[in-house]
């Protein structure tokens, strides 16, 4: 498909509605299971040597590579799933790590070291964590500089700065905490076929907040469109929260007219339920996704009062090694566009001390 360059825009945009894998229904898909991927005895057995071989050796989860964790059979599964990820529906559900049988840090490495069979993880705070953990820390979502996962507020639709997101389910929460998911090439799709001068301004800069995050020096929010059209691909980077927030900063203008009847239409679009797919997390799935093609939600939810039976995940942010090219404009994010590298994603060029703990923080 080429790109049209309107002259309302300076950022190219698709000619017309997106065809291929990534423009799925989640109406159709709950119909079927092709997307849920059960672990078989024999995986798991392979998983739990790997483990072992692991705290054989005293290599800690930060320094898991690849190599290190040896997966002769699962392995080059790992392989063709990743590149379901980045080249056709974008998802996959993974099932049956008994996170049950083995302590936190035990499941941690499991999945850490299948992790680097999607990409390198990157980090996902100014912190440094590789590892991430989301969970209910108690805090405020209306702060402005708080990260909605760590509340028990419902997060909307969004996507995170990364190639790939993976989730561990260790614990589910006690009622709701439902996971959503909705393909973005679909919502641009029924968006351009209603409303082709809304779907236009999507691809203008919009400014979002980098809640807290921003590094010394740096303004506290970035400014690039939500869709991004570039060598064939539709890649979107979005959270409705985050652009609102943005207009905390004197220089940040308010929303027009046209910019919230956009958005507005946006989200509407993907909490339609003929278009979105919602799952239930149970202990030991494994949801993969890719980001630039897929929005994630999460509903609100009640936790246990237990606190060790609190709704916990655990979160990995991944840099894939075929991951897709990106055009300079999330440069203004990440800092490096490079394929592959540690750099592509949250951190935006910063070398900090890289941990992975093992309570959230």
């Amino acid at each position: 498909m080429e790109a049209d360059m309107s002259a309302q825009s300076q950022f190219p945009m698709p000619s017309g509605e997106i065809a291929g894998p990534a423009a799925w229904y989640g109406s159709e898909l709950a119909k079927s299971s092709d997307w849920k991927r059960p672990l078989t005895d024999d995986e798991l057995t392979e998983l739990d040597a790997a483990l072992r071989d692991i705290q054989q050796r005293g290599i800690r989860i930060v320094d898991i590579e690849r190599a290190d964790f040896h997966l002769p059979t699962l392995g080059p599964r790992l392989d063709r799933m990743r590149q379901e990820l980045v080249e056709g529906r974008g998802f996959v559900l993974l099932r049956g790590i008994p996170v049950d049988d083995y302590t936190v840090e035990e499941s941690a490495i499991i999945y850490y070291g299948l992790g680097t069979y999607f990409g390198v993880s990157i980090p996902q705070n100014m912190k440094g964590h590789v590892l991430g953990h989301v969970k209910d820390l108690g805090y405020d979502h209306t702060d402005p500089n708080v990260r909605i996962y760590q509340t028990t507020a419902r997060q909307t639709f969004h996507t995170d700065p990364c190639d790939l997101v993976a989730l561990l389910c260790l614990k589910p929460a006690m009622q709701g905490g439902l996971s959503s998911i909705v393909s973005s090439v679909t919502v641009y799709n029924e968006m351009y076929r209603r409303r082709p001068d809304l779907a236009q301004l999507l691809f203008q800069p919009i400014e979002s907040d980098r809640r807290g995050d921003a590094r010394e020096g740096a303004r506290g929010y970035h400014c690039m469109p939500v869709c991004n059209w570039f060598e064939g691909n539709l890649s979107t980077l979005y959270h409705r929260s985050y652009i609102e927030s943005a207009r905390r900063f004197d220089d940040v203008p308010t929303l027009s007219a046209e910019q919230r009847e956009a958005l507005d239409m946006f989200d509407t679009l993907a909490n339609d339920p003929a278009l979105r797919l919602d799952m239930e997390f149970k202990p030991g799935d494994i949801q993969l996704l890719h980001n630039y093609q897929i929005l994630h939600d999460r509903t609100d939810f009640q936790d246990w009062p237990e606190p060790e039976r609190k709704r916990h995940l655990l979160r990995l942010w991944l840099s894939a090694p075929d991951g897709r090219p990106l055009p300079e404009v999330f440069a203004e994010n990440y800092g490096s566009i490079e394929i592959g590298s540690r750099q592509r994603g949250f951190m935006r060029n910063l070398a900090p001390v890289y941990t992975a703990p093992l309570e959230a923080e």
